[in-house]
């Protein structure tokens, strides 16, 4: 039987008084929270299926790897990657957005050249991938993929589209908020992180089980950009700021963990 909506927020409930009591307990024991999700979140249905059910397998030279793997250079990242609404001839349709923000470490400085990709559905909520079912229309002008470098502060900043919130098939009546996905790679592939930025005032934030897996309520706090008017260019786009936090008790979550 196809679970429902009622079903999951019962779930994702449950999860969240469980998780509170966890906490509490590592409060008093070690004065440090848990930020990062369960791997089995059971509310998020395909992580429950698809999580990693063996330990980790602890890399003995992570230099070694790093050194054998594929690497980028300053070159190979141009301005118009930065830039979604203008890698195609003509313009994207839906609501024009800046996105910007730092990549910060545990004491606040900046991490520069840090290679930063985005990928993210179009205006009507689909992905540019042939597995996306959602009978929404695609964008010729909207490829859904950018990428750019931090500069000496750290600073990253994208143009792109607000993406449109879509369905999945975790249960029935599932829709995710409008997000983007977020990519950072170190100094080398190997360092890959992963997470996802929201926007603020979604009225889907509770009836997502993958948001509603960070039980922390600041952690997920974390992860929502906040509105900037200052950002906004008149006539032309909505700015929104997010910084990301590598490491430390302010860490935005990412879904690799840390």
């Amino acid at each position: 039987m196809a679970l429902s909506q009622q079903d999951i927020s019962r779930e994702i409930a449950e999860r969240a008084e469980a998780a509170a009591a966890a906490d509490a307990t590592a409060a008093a024991d070690t004065e440090r929270l848990r930020h990062h999700p369960a791997r089995d979140y059971a509310p998020y249905r395909s992580s429950l299926l698809r999580h990693p059910k063996q330990p980790l397998v602890t890399v003995r030279d992570p230099e070694a790897v790093e050194l054998s793997g594929p690497v980028f250079g300053v070159s190979d990242v141009t301005e118009l990657d930065a830039d979604l609404t203008r890698q195609h001839l003509g313009e994207p349709l839906g609501e024009r957005i800046t996105v910007t923000g730092r990549i910060l470490d545990r004491d606040g400085r900046p991490v520069r050249g840090q290679l930063v990709e985005i990928w993210q559905a179009n205006a009507s909520g689909r992905y540019l991938h042939q597995r996306d079912q959602h009978p929404a229309p695609l964008d010729a002008n909207f490829t859904g993929v950018g990428r750019c470098l931090t500069d000496g502060e750290g600073g990253y900043r994208f143009t792109t589209i607000k993406p449109g919130a879509y369905p999945w098939r975790n249960h029935t009546n599932a829709w995710r908020p409008a997000h983007i996905h977020f990519s950072l790679f170190g100094t080398a592939f190997a360092q890959r992180l992963i997470t996802q930025m929201y926007f603020p005032g979604d009225p889907l934030f509770p009836y997502d089980p993958i948001l509603q897996s960070v039980t922390d309520a600041a952690a997920r706090n974390r992860l929502v950009a906040a509105y900037e008017h200052e950002l906004s260019a008149a006539e032309w786009s909505l700015g929104y700021r997010w910084d990301i936090v590598l490491d430390g008790p302010a860490a935005t979550w990412t879904e690799e963990g840390r």
